[in-house]
């Protein structure tokens, strides 16, 4: 199997119950980062973006969008791939939209579009870092992951079958192609989107290993 897809045919219950336990973790992290991103009032990431223009076109809301398109995305790569869609990718799909409104909810009185630009754009930058090293941690629970992270994934380890292809440059990619769209829906693109679009890739791709070997040590079996 290939690099990001782990054979997980053998794990056993407890093992399961480990790896969704880090696969959550992972996505109250990456959440966080999301929540500080629109936080920050200066644009959200490239995902985000396309589903807001879908919702501007079709009447409905936002979270609606999204649940529509994950689960339109799961349902594809269900049929079209082996390996990828798995517990926790259903976990992913219906608790992101959940934690986004706690942590907004927590922290989203404390930075406005009034606040000064130095404090926005630090926000931002931590969002990023936080994203990706939640990303990191939902990608090496090999619990399964979010059907838009995905979409990445599987693409790097088609790709890098005929030719290697890092996962940072087909994630930039993803994101800009996802941004690009959800512009001319109507969706809004600000500094955020272009840094999202720019370093979240670099940034998982910095944090994979790091990840890994710290998920190891908690949960050495879920690498066996």
């Amino acid at each position: 199997m290939s690099g990001f897809a782990i054979d997980t045919s053998k794990r056993n219950k407890a093992d399961w119950v480990k790896g969704l336990v880090v696969l959550f973790v992972g996505l109250t992290i990456a959440h966080l980062g999301v929540s500080l991103f629109l936080i920050s009032a200066l644009g959200s990431d490239a995902f985000t973006v396309m589903i807001q223009g879908v919702s501007m076109m079709v009447g409905l809301s936002i979270g609606t969008c999204h649940v529509i398109a994950l689960v339109a995305l799961m349902a594809v790569m269900m049929v079209t791939t082996k390996g990828y869609v798995k517990a926790g990718t259903i976990v992913c799909a219906f608790c992101g939209g959940w934690i986004i409104d706690l942590f907004l909810w927590l922290f989203g009185d404390m930075v406005t579009d009034q606040s000064s630009m130095v404090v926005r754009l630090i926000v931002l930058v931590a969002g990023c870092v936080i994203l990706s090293f939640g990303m990191s941690i939902v990608i090496k629970s090999n619990s399964g992951t979010g059907p838009n992270d995905l979409i990445a994934i599987i693409l790097t380890d088609v790709m890098n079958k005929r030719k290697k292809i890092p996962f940072s440059a087909v994630r930039i990619a993803c994101d800009v192609t996802f941004a690009v769209a959800g512009f001319f829906m109507g969706g809004v693109v600000g500094v955020g989107t272009l840094v999202a679009a720019g370093l979240i890739g670099p940034m998982v791709q910095f944090f994979l290993p790091r990840s890994e070997k710290l998920i190891q040590k908690i949960f050495p079996t879920l690498y066996e």
